[in-house]
């Protein structure tokens, strides 16, 4: 099996023709046969069914191209980075939920390694692609906070896909919302006082589990709820419906700090902030100080 043939399959899954698939790929049709002839042999499977008009992808075809997309984008990123690339460009990239802490490192850390060239990525997620980013190796640093009610899950999760988690600090639980807000002169407030209004959470896709949720008290039984997948929707919500958000530096000081103001919560349930990382991985330099950044937000 060679990435070449990887690639074949791939286009003419794209094309469902073998004739427009070695048009795009400049080879002879017969050739292109061949070649994936002989890994349907290899493999065992036969990727396509030959029809009238041209080609189908089999169900154990539709699962075996799959997993050939992500090897060919990984070898395409090899290439990219030590065969194509002219000059040591710069690169880094980080995955994060919805929290400005780490947004604000990421910032921190840019400042420091300006340079004339660079390709640097910062990715505000769900909580399971953030997991697969840094799996599949399109993130360097994951970003994500754990609660006790989810945290035995994912020390589970992070160990099945061969990655560590490490804990830089904790914040106790905070409500956000707009400082006009009819219950923002109280020195403290309950889930009980805020059940007229609605609370946002950030939406989580497919994983509809409340463990993959990263909002703290993830499970309590909210009568309103509004779900979002950005923190400038989730704000101009609470500005224009008295929404509130339940978190620990979820929103932060640098956006729109004049409008959201935070009230202590009466239930308890501390975020640990934390970052994911590969396996026994060696962290570039650019990595190193961006954790170092988000210890020195955790102290903010």
């Amino acid at each position: 099996m060679t990435i070449l043939q990887l690639k074949y399959v791939i286009a003419i899954d794209e094309e469902c023709s073998m004739r427009k698939a070695a048009d795009r790929l400049y080879v002879s049709q017969p050739g292109l046969s061949s070649a994936v002839r002989d890994l349907e042999n290899e493999i065992g499977i036969q990727i396509f069914e030959r029809v009238h008009n041209g080609v189908v992808t089999t169900s154990a075809g539709a699962s075996f191209i799959a997993y050939a997309r992500h090897a060919v984008e990984q070898f395409e990123k090899v290439e990219d980075k030590y065969l194509n690339s002219r000059s040591e460009k710069l690169t880094f990239s980080v995955s994060m939920q919805h929290y400005t802490i780490a947004v604000n490192a990421f910032i921190d850390t840019v400042r420091e390694y300006d340079s004339d060239e660079y390709q640097f990525s910062i990715c505000e997620t769900q909580t399971s692609e953030v997991i697969d980013d840094v799996k599949n190796m399109k993130s360097e640093v994951g970003v994500i906070a754990l609660s006790e009610f989810n945290k035995n899950t994912f020390k589970k999760i992070f160990k099945d896909a061969s990655l560590e988690f490490h804990e830089l600090f904790a914040r106790d639980t905070y409500v956000y919302l707009r400082k006009d807000h009819p219950l923002a002169d109280r020195q403290e407030l309950s889930l009980e006082d805020l059940q007229d209004y609605p609370c946002m959470v950030f939406d989580q896709g497919d994983n509809t589990s409340f463990y993959y949720r990263e909002e703290a008290l993830a499970t309590y039984d909210y009568k309103k709820v509004i779900s979002t997948n950005e923190r400038a929707t989730s704000i101009e919500l609470m500005l224009g419906l008295d929404g509130y958000a339940v978190g620990a530096a979820m929103l932060g000081n640098s956006l729109n700090s004049s409008q959201i103001h935070a009230v202590k919560l009466k239930e308890e349930e501390p975020l640990t902030f934390g970052y994911i990382v590969r396996k026994n991985a060696a962290l570039s330099d650019m990595a190193k100080t961006y954790i170092e950044k988000l210890k020195l937000q955790g102290k903010n």
